[in-house]
Parts: structure tokens; C-alpha cells; sequence
């Protein structure tokens, strides 16, 4: 039965998510922004939302292993499954954007904080709103950047057909959703992992967080069928900021006690995680968008379930 509730959960965290992010774009276009800070920002924090909830819901239930978990492992399955399989489907291209030096680094820096933070095994307050700050200030990069794009932008939008009922309905909706699903997805998932003996964190960084990840995965792979691969790799950039920053720190304030996380414990995850971020960095740099590309970082994630199988087992 937790696996029914399990599948029912995710589906309205993904199907909530898609309210969220639809009518979200929505507002972004009624209120002139352009189509590139939309990409970079409400579709990067739209496909976040899911691990945002579950987190959040994780942290509230007294599960901070879930909690820090679904992110670290949210931002593995992005770069490894996600960006690899846009490598894979997508024709050689060259992009205009340079995403080595206005982007790809921004995915590190939050990391290699979050490392910091948790050598005293604690994730406070404090370090809380020092994340949420660091996403706050890629946001500011973000549209600074951008502002020329959306001064050329700005009269090709369409604002017709656009009600602010309809939209705040259908955002009321899409957060209900999420906000339930989330909560029911974590109870399950947790049964799920006593019964057969698996930890918790084992639950969060692969079954929740492969989960969670879904609406990252279906909107970039339309882009890149698309052929807007720029957005894509720019979705996957944002939404691992997002998760690091957004998702730890919010889940950080929501739990009546601070997160707590062993670095000792969890080192090959964490480790993981920060190794196919530097490789994400090497990619953009060199410009390798290829298949070849996408073949390397599934390595990474062959390897990733390889020490996921052999370390399912609570320690007894």
C-alpha cells in the first residue's frame, strides 16, 4: 500500500509543480520578462519545487536525512541522467552563451558552502539564511545580466487572454497539491525504507530524489527536443543552485530542530556530487556538448548506483 501512496504522491508533487511553473511563466510574461530570466529563474525554481516540498516535509516530520538527501541526490540525477540524456538526444550545437563563465561556477559555489557548513554536522539557522541569501544573489546576476534581452524582448509578448483569477486559482491548486503530495511521498517513502531494511538517506538521495527530479527531466528534454538546449542546460544550472541553497535552507527553518548531516557517513554521495559539478564546470568551459559527453557523465551515475546498492542496508 506505501508503494500505491508513494507513486500517487510524487504524481501530484510533478503534476502541482506543472500549475506552479505554467502559470508562473504566465505572470513572468504579463509583467514583460523575458523569456531567457524566465528559463533561468521561475523554470529552474518551478522544476524545484517538488524537491523544495519534499524536504520541507521531511524536515517538519523529524527525517533530516531525507531532508539533505533528496537535494544531494536531486542534484547528482540532474547532471548525470538529466544533462546526460540531453547530450545523448540532442544534434552538435554551439552555444551562444558562455555558461563557463556566467554560470557553471555558480553550481559549485553553493556547494563547496554546503561542505563547509556541515563539518560540525549542523545545518543552523544561520546557514540557512547564508543559502537562501546565495540563490537571492544568482537571482540579481541573473536578471543584471539580462537586462538588455528583455529591453528587446519586451514588445513581442502577448499579454492578451491573461486573468489574474484564473492564475491564482490554478497557483492555490498547484501548491495544494504539492504541499500534500510532498507530505504523503516522505511518510511512505520512510515506511518503505523500515520495512525492507533501507536507510533513509538511501531513500532520499535515489527513490525520492529520482522522483523529484521528473519535472527537471521532462521540461528539458522538450526543450532540448525543442532544440532550445540553451534553456535546458540553463534549467539544470538553476535548479541544482536552487537545490542546495532554496531546498537545505528552507528545510533548515522549517524543522523545529536544526538539520543535522554526517559528512563521514555520507562522503561518497557528497563527494559524488561535487565531483560531476567540477565536471559540469569542465564541460562548459571546453564546450563539449556532445553524446560523448552525455556517455561520461552516465558513468557517473553507474557508479553512484553501484554504491547505492551496496550500501542499502541500515547499519545495525
Amino acid at each position: 500500500m506505501d508503494f500505491v501512496i508513494f507513486i500517487i504522491a510524487m504524481a501530484g508533487l510533478i503534476f502541482g509543480a506543472d500549475f506552479i511553473l505554467q502559470q508562473s511563466e504566465r505572470i513572468a510574461l504579463r509583467f514583460n520578462i523575458s523569456e531567457f530570466v524566465i528559463g533561468s529563474t521561475l523554470i529552474a525554481l518551478g522544476t524545484s519545487l517538488p524537491e523544495m516540498a519534499a524536504s520541507v516535509a521531511a524536515s517538519i516530520n523529524g527525517k533530516p536525512e531525507i531532508a539533505i538527501a533528496n537535494a544531494v541526490g536531486s542534484n547528482i540525477m540532474n547532471i548525470t541522467l538529466v544533462l546526460a540524456l540531453i547530450f545523448i538526444i540532442s544534434k552538435p550545437f554551439k552555444s551562444n552563451r558562455d555558461f563557463f563563465a556566467k554560470d557553471s561556477i555558480w553550481a559549485l559555489m553553493p556547494i563547496l558552502v554546503f561542505i563547509l557548513m556541515s563539518i560540525d554536522g549542523v545545518i543552523g539557522t544561520f546557514d540557512a539564511v547564508l543559502l537562501i541569501t546565495l540563490m537571492f544573489a544568482y537571482l540579481l546576476f541573473l536578471f543584471d545580466d539580462a537586462k538588455d534581452e528583455i529591453l528587446k524582448e519586451v514588445d513581442k509578448k502577448s499579454k492578451n487572454n491573461f486573468s489574474w483569477l484564473k492564475s491564482i486559482l490554478v497557483l492555490v491548486f498547484g501548491f495544494f497539491m504539492v504541499v500534500i503530495g510532498a507530505h504523503f511521498a516522505v511518510d511512505s517513502a520512510s515506511n518503505i525504507a523500515h520495512s525492507f531494511g533501507i536507510s533513509e538517506w538511501v531513500i532520499g538521495a535515489v527513490l525520492i530524489s529520482f522522483g523529484t527530479s521528473l519535472p527537471e527531466l521532462v521540461v528539458s528534454i522538450s526543450a532540448a527536443l525543442k532544440g532550445k538546449v540553451e534553456m535546458a542546460i540553463g534549467n539544470i544550472i538553476g535548479s541544482n543552485l536552487a537545490n542546495t541553497t532554496i531546498v537545505i535552507g528552507t528545510s533548515a527553518l522549517a524543522g523545529s530542530k536544526p538539520l543535522t548531516i554526517s559528512l563521514e557517513a555520507y562522503h561518497f554521495d557528497i563527494a559524488l556530487m561535487t565531483a560531476v559539478t567540477i565536471m559540469l564546470i569542465y564541460i562548459t568551459a571546453n564546450k563539449l556538448y556532445s553524446r560523448p559527453a552525455g556517455i561520461s557523465l552516465l558513468i557517473f551515475l553507474a557508479l553512484f548506483l553501484q554504491h547505492t546498492l551496496m550500501t542499502m542496508k541500515v547499519p545495525v
